[in-house]
């Protein structure tokens, strides 16, 4: 069982293990952060929104002009990533990387055509909270660059302002611009005002959620009410309930916000519903019932 800190890898158009991977001192990954990344959960074995990951990476790509790589040939390479590390029946996560690849140090792109490097490794998954008892956040002040839109590998200004959430006590940091709540360093974020499920319209200045489009479609398919709007900083504490959507978070219920207590200081209805619905959708009826139940001890 080959689930240790070796794991089989790909890079490069190969498997092998994690420690014989060797980058280049040129790579501009590297260098500048010169590249795009993804990261996919499967469950029991079946990934959830591979397709639409890997769409994402493929515009990312687009974005950066980075070529000579096919985003969809991940699909394969993370199936054999699962088998190969012994994890094709277990709750896992599969990150994968592409940069420019390796070319003397120079802002402008290289002027012959770079062989981008291509990286993938697997991981068990290990859960981030517990969506029975939520998490506590801080607001931040968001010094991101204004292309949040592209999954670039160049997270400085998220890596800040997480180290500051984690020296504060709390699981994520809201990033906010100009007086609005737009997403945390690694979720998106949503709140819940007179039963109305509210999160920051799809624009350059939020990451297009794989899980944030999911909760939407949920509360589309529910009859949950839920718009595409600005949450301003000053209406926080008005309301019923915040929560957290990601890979890794599921949909996570916000308890505490900069030290004050969100509605009862207890995961809310509509965060539990919308759990239930994607637990139901990712792991199947019966998981959903069990999760939905026990998030509501």
């Amino acid at each position: 069982m080959q689930k240790s800190d070796n794991p089989t890898v790909y890079f490069n158009g190969e498997y092998m293990p994690k420690a014989s991977v060797h980058l280049s001192p040129d790579d501009r990954g590297f260098l500048f952060g010169d590249g795009v990344y993804e990261v996919v959960r499967s469950y029991g074995g079946r990934f959830f929104a591979l397709d639409a990951h890997l769409q994402r990476l493929h515009n990312g790509l687009c974005e950066l002009q980075i070529r000579g790589v096919d985003a969809a040939a991940f699909a394969e390479i993370c199936k054999q990533l699962l088998e190969r590390n012994d994890l094709s029946q277990d709750d896992a996560l599969v990150y994968m990387q592409v940069t420019r690849g390796a070319a003397p140090r120079s802002h402008a792109f290289p002027n012959v055509p770079t062989q981008p490097t291509s990286y993938a490794v697997p991981s068990p998954f290990q859960p981030k909270g517990d969506v029975t008892k939520g998490v506590r956040v801080i607001t931040a002040p968001d010094i991101r660059w204004t292309r949040c839109d592209i999954k670039s590998v160049n997270l400085l200004a998220n890596c800040l302002a997480n180290q500051r959430a984690q020296e504060a006590g709390a699981t994520e940091a809201i990033l906010v611009r100009d007086g609005v709540a737009l997403e945390a360093t690694a979720s998106s974020f949503f709140g819940v005002f007179n039963g109305e499920v509210r999160t920051a319209p799809k624009s350059n200045y939020i990451l297009s959620s794989i899980t944030r489009q999911a909760v939407l479609d949920i509360c589309r398919e529910a009859g949950i009410s839920a718009i595409e709007t600005p949450i301003y900083l000053t209406d926080l504490a008005s309301a019923d309930e915040l929560f957290l959507a990601g890979t890794t978070l599921e949909i996570m219920p916000i308890i505490e916000v900069d030290g004050w207590v969100v509605g009862n200081g207890q995961p809310g209805p509509v965060q539990q519903r919308l759990y239930e619905l994607f637990c139901r959708r990712t792991r199947g009826a019966e998981a959903g019932a069990g999760a939905g139940a026990a998030a509501g001890t």
